[in-house]
Protein backbone atom coordinates (compact mmCIF):
# COMPACT_ATOMS: atom_id res chain seq x y z
CA UNK A 1 0.00 0.00 0.00
CA UNK A 2 1.53 2.97 -0.95
CA UNK A 3 1.57 5.69 2.48
CA UNK A 4 -0.77 7.93 1.31
CA UNK A 5 -3.29 5.60 0.93
CA UNK A 6 -2.28 3.74 3.73
CA UNK A 7 -2.31 7.64 5.86
CA UNK A 8 -6.32 7.86 4.11
CA UNK A 9 -7.31 4.38 5.35
CA UNK A 10 -5.92 5.46 8.56
CA UNK A 11 -8.18 8.70 8.39
CA UNK A 12 -10.85 6.32 7.86
CA UNK A 13 -10.58 3.95 11.11
CA UNK A 14 -10.43 7.61 12.77
CA UNK A 15 -13.74 8.31 11.17
CA UNK A 16 -15.71 5.68 11.86
CA UNK A 17 -13.69 4.74 15.92
CA UNK A 18 -12.93 8.13 16.66
CA UNK A 19 -9.80 6.84 18.02
CA UNK A 20 -6.81 4.42 17.28
CA UNK A 21 -3.95 2.83 19.09
CA UNK A 22 -0.63 3.19 17.21
CA UNK A 23 -0.12 -0.81 17.65
CA UNK A 24 -3.71 -1.80 16.01
CA UNK A 25 -2.94 0.60 12.93
CA UNK A 26 0.62 -1.24 12.99
CA UNK A 27 -1.51 -4.89 13.09
CA UNK A 28 -3.71 -3.54 11.00
CA UNK A 29 -1.65 -2.57 7.69
CA UNK A 30 1.02 -4.93 7.99
CA UNK A 31 3.05 -2.20 9.27
CA UNK A 32 5.96 -1.17 11.75
CA UNK A 33 5.35 1.03 14.77
CA UNK A 34 7.92 3.48 13.71
CA UNK A 35 6.68 3.53 10.01
CA UNK A 36 2.84 3.94 11.70
CA UNK A 37 4.77 7.10 14.18
CA UNK A 38 5.83 8.89 10.42
CA UNK A 39 2.50 8.53 9.11
CA UNK A 40 0.66 10.31 12.49
CA UNK A 41 3.09 12.72 12.46
CA UNK A 42 2.21 14.14 9.35
CA UNK A 43 -1.34 13.55 9.46
CA UNK A 44 -1.14 15.32 12.80
CA UNK A 45 1.03 18.43 10.80
CA UNK A 46 -2.21 18.72 8.27
CA UNK A 47 -4.29 19.13 11.28
CA UNK A 48 -6.64 16.12 10.45
CA UNK A 49 -5.46 14.52 13.72
CA UNK A 50 -4.06 14.59 16.96
CA UNK A 51 -1.50 12.58 18.82
CA UNK A 52 -2.30 10.58 21.79
CA UNK A 53 -0.34 8.44 24.22
CA UNK A 54 0.64 5.11 22.25
CA UNK A 55 -2.29 6.28 19.08
CA UNK A 56 -3.81 9.55 18.06
CA UNK A 57 -7.41 10.73 17.81
CA UNK A 58 -9.44 12.85 15.78
CA UNK A 59 -8.83 16.57 15.43
CA UNK A 60 -11.66 18.84 14.66
CA UNK A 61 -10.82 21.31 12.24
CA UNK A 62 -13.29 22.87 9.21
CA UNK A 63 -11.48 20.51 6.83
CA UNK A 64 -12.32 17.06 8.93
CA UNK A 65 -15.78 18.48 9.86
CA UNK A 66 -16.76 18.61 6.19
CA UNK A 67 -16.50 14.90 5.63
CA UNK A 68 -20.12 13.29 5.98
CA UNK A 69 -18.59 10.65 8.00
CA UNK A 70 -17.75 12.84 10.84
CA UNK A 71 -20.88 15.00 10.06
CA UNK A 72 -23.58 12.35 10.68
CA UNK A 73 -22.97 11.33 13.96
CA UNK A 74 -22.15 15.21 15.57
CA UNK A 75 -25.38 15.98 16.97
CA UNK A 76 -27.44 13.13 15.64
CA UNK A 77 -30.46 13.38 17.88
CA UNK A 78 -30.73 17.42 17.74
CA UNK A 79 -30.28 16.57 14.11
CA UNK A 80 -33.26 14.06 13.79
CA UNK A 81 -35.59 16.40 16.07
CA UNK A 82 -35.11 18.92 13.73
CA UNK A 83 -35.78 16.96 10.90
CA UNK A 84 -38.70 15.37 12.01
CA UNK A 85 -40.04 18.99 12.69
CA UNK A 86 -39.14 19.81 9.50
CA UNK A 87 -40.77 17.15 7.85
CA UNK A 88 -43.83 18.18 9.51
CA UNK A 89 -43.53 21.03 6.93
CA UNK A 90 -44.19 19.22 3.67
CA UNK A 91 -47.73 18.24 2.33
CA UNK A 92 -48.62 15.43 0.07
CA UNK A 93 -48.52 16.28 -3.79
CA UNK A 94 -45.21 18.71 -3.10
CA UNK A 95 -41.77 18.45 -4.51
CA UNK A 96 -38.66 19.16 -1.88
CA UNK A 97 -35.05 19.74 -2.42
CA UNK A 98 -32.50 18.21 -0.21
CA UNK A 99 -29.03 19.02 -0.09
CA UNK A 100 -26.04 16.83 0.53
CA UNK A 101 -26.04 17.91 5.11
CA UNK A 102 -26.60 15.26 7.57
CA UNK A 103 -29.05 17.73 9.33
CA UNK A 104 -31.09 18.40 5.88
CA UNK A 105 -30.33 14.59 5.25
CA UNK A 106 -32.12 13.36 8.51
CA UNK A 107 -35.32 13.95 6.79
CA UNK A 108 -35.63 11.24 4.72
CA UNK A 109 -36.40 8.89 7.77
CA UNK A 110 -39.95 11.08 7.71
CA UNK A 111 -41.24 11.38 4.40
CA UNK A 112 -42.21 8.40 3.61
CA UNK A 113 -45.96 8.83 5.41
CA UNK A 114 -46.29 11.99 3.03
CA UNK A 115 -47.18 10.54 -0.43
CA UNK A 116 -47.35 11.21 -3.15
CA UNK A 117 -43.59 13.31 -2.58
CA UNK A 118 -41.07 14.35 -5.07
CA UNK A 119 -37.83 14.09 -3.87
CA UNK A 120 -35.11 16.33 -5.65
CA UNK A 121 -31.71 15.83 -3.91
CA UNK A 122 -27.79 15.58 -5.18
CA UNK A 123 -27.71 13.36 -1.97
CA UNK A 124 -26.39 10.11 -1.90
CA UNK A 125 -27.50 8.73 1.42
CA UNK A 126 -31.02 10.37 0.37
CA UNK A 127 -31.23 8.90 -3.03
CA UNK A 128 -30.43 5.13 -1.73
CA UNK A 129 -32.90 5.18 1.66
CA UNK A 130 -36.04 6.81 -0.76
CA UNK A 131 -35.41 4.94 -3.81
CA UNK A 132 -37.96 2.74 -4.16
CA UNK A 133 -40.30 3.84 -1.20
CA UNK A 134 -43.88 3.98 -2.08
CA UNK A 135 -45.18 7.06 -3.24
CA UNK A 136 -42.01 8.90 -3.15
CA UNK A 137 -40.55 10.17 -6.52
CA UNK A 138 -36.76 10.49 -6.29
CA UNK A 139 -35.26 13.01 -8.90
CA UNK A 140 -31.41 12.35 -7.97
CA UNK A 141 -29.40 15.29 -9.26
CA UNK A 142 -26.40 13.86 -11.35
CA UNK A 143 -23.16 15.26 -11.35
CA UNK A 144 -19.36 15.00 -9.69
CA UNK A 145 -19.59 12.59 -7.57
CA UNK A 146 -17.55 13.89 -4.03
CA UNK A 147 -16.90 11.19 -1.46
CA UNK A 148 -16.02 14.21 1.07
CA UNK A 149 -19.81 15.21 1.17
CA UNK A 150 -21.10 11.87 0.02
CA UNK A 151 -23.27 14.12 -2.66
CA UNK A 152 -22.66 15.37 -6.03
CA UNK A 153 -21.85 19.07 -7.56
CA UNK A 154 -20.46 20.92 -10.51
CA UNK A 155 -21.61 22.06 -13.60
CA UNK A 156 -24.41 19.60 -14.45
CA UNK A 157 -25.81 19.49 -10.66
CA UNK A 158 -25.67 23.27 -11.23
CA UNK A 159 -27.63 23.14 -14.98
CA UNK A 160 -30.13 20.88 -13.59
CA UNK A 161 -30.78 23.26 -10.43
CA UNK A 162 -31.22 26.15 -12.74
CA UNK A 163 -33.86 23.86 -14.74
CA UNK A 164 -36.19 23.29 -11.46
CA UNK A 165 -38.82 24.60 -9.48
CA UNK A 166 -39.96 23.64 -6.74
CA UNK A 167 -42.08 24.41 -3.32
CA UNK A 168 -39.74 23.88 -0.28
CA UNK A 169 -35.53 23.42 -0.11
CA UNK A 170 -34.35 22.24 3.17
CA UNK A 171 -30.55 23.44 3.43
CA UNK A 172 -27.97 23.61 6.44
CA UNK A 173 -24.63 25.39 6.31
CA UNK A 174 -21.21 24.69 8.55
CA UNK A 175 -21.44 27.91 10.19
CA UNK A 176 -23.72 30.98 11.32
CA UNK A 177 -22.23 34.18 12.03
CA UNK A 178 -24.30 37.40 12.85
CA UNK A 179 -27.47 36.84 10.36
CA UNK A 180 -25.49 34.97 7.59
CA UNK A 181 -24.57 31.69 7.18
CA UNK A 182 -21.61 30.22 6.14
CA UNK A 183 -19.74 27.20 4.08
CA UNK A 184 -16.31 26.21 4.39
CA UNK A 185 -16.24 24.64 0.70
CA UNK A 186 -16.84 26.28 -2.72
CA UNK A 187 -18.01 23.62 -4.55
CA UNK A 188 -20.53 23.09 -2.05
CA UNK A 189 -21.67 26.75 -1.71
CA UNK A 190 -22.86 27.56 -5.49
CA UNK A 191 -25.22 24.08 -5.62
CA UNK A 192 -27.18 25.38 -2.09
CA UNK A 193 -27.55 28.77 -3.74
CA UNK A 194 -29.13 27.67 -6.53
CA UNK A 195 -31.40 25.36 -4.25
CA UNK A 196 -32.47 28.24 -2.18
CA UNK A 197 -33.23 30.34 -5.86
CA UNK A 198 -34.88 26.96 -7.30
CA UNK A 199 -37.79 27.15 -4.08
CA UNK A 200 -40.65 29.22 -3.19
CA UNK A 201 -39.92 28.00 0.45
CA UNK A 202 -36.65 27.58 2.08
CA UNK A 203 -35.59 26.64 5.53
CA UNK A 204 -31.95 26.62 6.99
CA UNK A 205 -31.67 23.44 9.56
CA UNK A 206 -28.61 24.23 11.66
CA UNK A 207 -27.80 22.19 15.00
CA UNK A 208 -27.04 24.91 17.78
CA UNK A 209 -23.44 24.42 17.89
CA UNK A 210 -22.94 26.17 14.18
CA UNK A 211 -24.16 29.43 15.80
CA UNK A 212 -21.01 32.06 16.66
CA UNK A 213 -19.09 30.02 14.06
CA UNK A 214 -17.76 31.37 10.45
CA UNK A 215 -16.41 29.65 7.45
CA UNK A 216 -14.47 30.76 4.39
CA UNK A 217 -16.89 31.17 1.78
CA UNK A 218 -20.73 33.59 2.39
CA UNK A 219 -23.65 30.87 1.52
CA UNK A 220 -26.23 33.67 2.08
CA UNK A 221 -27.95 36.03 4.64
CA UNK A 222 -30.38 34.72 6.83
CA UNK A 223 -33.48 36.68 5.73
CA UNK A 224 -33.18 34.95 2.47
CA UNK A 225 -34.79 31.90 4.58
CA UNK A 226 -38.36 31.75 5.43
CA UNK A 227 -37.38 30.34 8.79
CA UNK A 228 -33.78 28.98 10.56
CA UNK A 229 -34.70 25.84 11.81
CA UNK A 230 -32.47 24.27 15.10
CA UNK A 231 -32.59 22.87 18.52
CA UNK A 232 -33.79 23.95 21.72
CA UNK A 233 -29.96 24.09 23.03
CA UNK A 234 -29.16 27.07 21.10
CA UNK A 235 -28.07 29.73 23.09
CA UNK A 236 -30.36 32.47 24.41
CA UNK A 237 -27.59 35.36 23.10
CA UNK A 238 -27.55 34.20 19.42
CA UNK A 239 -31.33 33.79 19.75
CA UNK A 240 -31.74 36.90 21.00
CA UNK A 241 -29.68 38.79 18.19
CA UNK A 242 -31.34 36.94 15.12
CA UNK A 243 -35.03 37.69 16.78
CA UNK A 244 -33.57 41.46 16.81
CA UNK A 245 -32.84 41.35 13.20
CA UNK A 246 -36.08 39.86 12.12
CA UNK A 247 -34.96 36.62 11.66
CA UNK A 248 -37.77 33.68 12.05
CA UNK A 249 -36.20 30.86 14.52
CA UNK A 250 -37.33 27.49 15.14
CA UNK A 251 -36.15 25.76 18.13
CA UNK A 252 -37.00 21.91 18.13
CA UNK A 253 -37.18 20.14 21.89
CA UNK A 254 -38.28 16.72 22.14
CA UNK A 255 -41.66 17.78 22.66
CA UNK A 256 -42.46 20.84 20.56
CA UNK A 257 -41.33 23.59 18.54
CA UNK A 258 -40.95 27.43 19.85
CA UNK A 259 -40.02 30.67 18.18
CA UNK A 260 -38.42 33.49 18.37
CA UNK A 261 -39.22 36.20 15.73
Amino acid sequence: MKPEDRRQAIMDVLMEAGTASVEDLSLRFGVSKMTVHRDLDDLEQAGLLRKVHGGASIQSSPQFESDFRYREKIAAAEKNRIAEYAASLIEPGQSILIDDSSTAGAIAAYVRDIRPLTVITNNLGVIASLSGAPGINVIALGGQYSKKFNGFFGIITEEALRSLRVDIAFLSSSAVEGTAAFHQDQEVVQAKRLMAKSAARKYLMVDHDKFGRSALHFLTGLDAFDAVLTGAEVADEHAAALGEAGIRLVKVDNRKASEKA
